[in-house]
C-alpha cells in the first residue's frame, strides 16, 4: 500500500460475534454498488460472521455462509446484491484475472472477498480492507484500512453512524468511539 495518499485507518475491538455482526450490519447499510471489502484473517477470526452482518445491512434475509468450495456465493434481494467472494483456494493472480471477477467487482452489488492476500494484485486498487485478529475466546480486533476517497468517506460515515453524530461535517467527527488514524 505504499504511495496511497489520505490512507484512513480504523481500529475496533468487537467482545462478541453479535457485535461483530452488529459492525457488519452498520457497514452494510453504507454500501454502494461497486463497493469492494477485503477480509483478512485467520481461520474462525470472525470473516464470514461480518459478511452475515453486512448482509443484514444489504436486507438480505437468506442465510450466508463461506464460499470457501463453491468460490462465489450470490445474494440477491437485498439493497444491493452481495457477491462473497472466497480465495483461499486460489493460486495466484492469473487464476483470479481467468476467472473474471471484476464483473462482481465493477457491477451493480456489493463485493466481500475472503483471503484477498491469495491474489491481491489483481484486485481492486480502492477498497477497505478489514483484518480480523482473535484476541481471546469471542473477542476480535478489527483493523480497518480505507484505501481511495470513496472509503474514507465510508469511515469516516461509519464513525459518524456508531457515535451518534451522522450530522457532523467529515472533518469534525469525533473520533474517541475508536482509535483512529490517517498515514
Amino acid at each position: 500500500m505504499v504511495g496511497v495518499v489520505g490512507l484512513q485507518v480504523l481500529d475496533f475491538i468487537s467482545h462478541s460475534v453479535a457485535q461483530t455482526r452488529r459492525l457488519g450490519t452498520r457497514l452494510g447499510q453504507l454500501l454502494r454498488p461497486g463497493d469492494v471489502i477485503l477480509l483478512a484473517g485467520e481461520f474462525g477470526a470472525g470473516k464470514t460472521c461480518l459478511t452475515q452482518g453486512i448482509a443484514q445491512g444489504l436486507g438480505i434475509t437468506r442465510r450466508v455462509t463461506s464460499p470457501s468450495f463453491t468460490l462465489v456465493n450470490e445474494y440477491p434481494g437485498g439493497r444491493l446484491p452481495l457477491y462473497h467472494i472466497d480465495l483461499y483456494r486460489v493460486t495466484g493472480v492469473q487464476e483470479v484475472l481467468d476467472l473474471g471477477l471484476d464483473e462482481y467487482f465493477y457491477g451493480a452489488g456489493v463485493s466481500v472477498v475472503e483471503w484477498p492476500g491469495q491474489a491481491l494484485a489483481a484486485l481492486p486498487p480502492e477498497h477497505l480492507l478489514i483484518e480480523l485478529s482473535v484476541i481471546g475466546k469471542t473477542k476480535r480486533e478489527l483493523h480497518i484500512t480505507a484505501v481511495g476517497s470513496r472509503y474514507d468517506d465510508l469511515v469516516d460515515r461509519l464513525l459518524a453512524q456508531a457515535s451518534g453524530s451522522e450530522s457532523l461535517p467529515p472533518g469534525e467527527l469525533p473520533r474517541e468511539v475508536f482509535r483512529c488514524s490517517q498515514i
